[in-house]
């Protein structure tokens, strides 16, 4: 997976923890993220080389202990980012890949032993594409087609669980009110500045409204300038003063509102030569339905066909021949 600012900036957010809780409790199915215990969460994310795809990943990765039926024990999140313009429909055989490869890491590492054995994870990707995503969730459902049952219990098995930001609503977003809900909004407000305008309001205030308000300042701005940058490369935004979103607000807002100017202008010029095109497209064919209405007004005049005749000629219809005919007589 190609590294970029996209890829970059979300390894930074998930490299704090109160964001992967966040993506957690927010995003996963809340029977999985009642059992965990947040304040256990330990960093695992590195270089991982892949051997079948011959690429280096640096995805995310954490641990974190888990409650069930009176047992604790430790659960690795693994968070991959997919940030591409297409949905992968290899993605199961990947991630069964890149979990394997995190596997071997543990065990080389002596993080646990093949006598202890492996230790249970949750495969998570986040998507942000335009298209929602129609890659199968489990490498099983790849295995085509279904193999008889008495082969079932031998075919590989292993399903992620998918948060597809863009299927989420603004509505949806607003009610979590949390910093990683407000990222998620500006992201789909896509590349229109009035509504990255209003999205980024949203934010300011979610921060303004958070206990480490400090902190989630400083983490959240250096995304959206990663973000600005990457969706704006061309717009010449002034960012080098932007230190904070909250303490300079009305900086940033004065960049995006120039930015919302030239959109509606250039939306406004935009219009305005569709239109002239329009007109003149009209106007032509205007012109052109006249002209066969001519045509017809001389062969009535001139001849004796009939109106079927003389409406094949001109390329009218009957019922517009026989009106004509008649205004003639008339």
């Amino acid at each position: 997976m190609a590294t970029n600012h996209h890829d970059t900036g979300y390894k930074e957010l998930f490299s704090h923890p109160e964001f992967v809780q966040q993506l957690v409790e927010g995003f996963a199915p809340n029977e999985i993220a009642s059992l965990m215990d947040f304040s256990t969460l330990k960093n695992h994310s590195g270089n991982y080389i892949t051997p079948l795809f011959e690429e280096k990943f640096e995805d995310v990765v954490w641990s974190v202990e888990v409650n069930w039926e009176g047992i604790t024990q430790r659960v690795f999140l693994y968070i991959l980012l997919e940030f591409q313009s297409k949905v992968d429909s290899t993605m199961p055989l990947r991630l069964m890949h890149y979990v394997a490869c995190f596997y071997d890491h543990l065990l080389k590492t002596r993080e646990t032993t093949p006598r202890q054995g492996l230790p249970p994870i949750f495969p998570m990707v986040l998507y942000n594409g335009s298209k929602r995503w129609s890659a199968r969730q489990d490498i099983y459902e790849m295995v085509q087609p279904e193999p008889p049952e008495f082969l079932r219990a031998y075919q590989p098995h292993l399903r992620y669980y998918l948060i597809d930001e863009g299927r989420y609503t603004d509505e949806e977003l607003i009610r979590k009110q949390t910093p990683l809900s407000g990222i998620f909004g500006v992201e789909n407000a896509g590349h229109s500045w009035e509504a990255l305008q209003q999205a980024v309001d949203r934010i300011v205030e979610i921060i303004k409204a958070d206990p480490n308000k400090d902190r989630v300042d400083k983490i959240i701005t250096r995304w959206i300038k990663r973000h600005l940058q990457r969706v704006a490369p061309k717009a010449r935004l002034d960012l080098d003063r932007l230190s904070s979103l909250v303490e300079d607000r009305d900086m940033l807002a004065e960049n995006l509102e120039n930015l919302v100017k030239k959109e509606r202008l250039e939306g406004h010029q935009e219009g305005r030569q569709e239109g002239r095109q329009e007109g003149h497209q009209q106007g032509h064919q205007q012109g052109q339905y006249e002209a066969r209405q001519e045509t017809a007004r001389n062969l009535v005049n001139r001849t004796e066909m009939n109106d079927q005749m003389i409406a094949e000629i001109a390329g009218l219809t009957v019922d517009e021949v026989s009106q004509l005919r008649s205004e003639i007589k008339h």
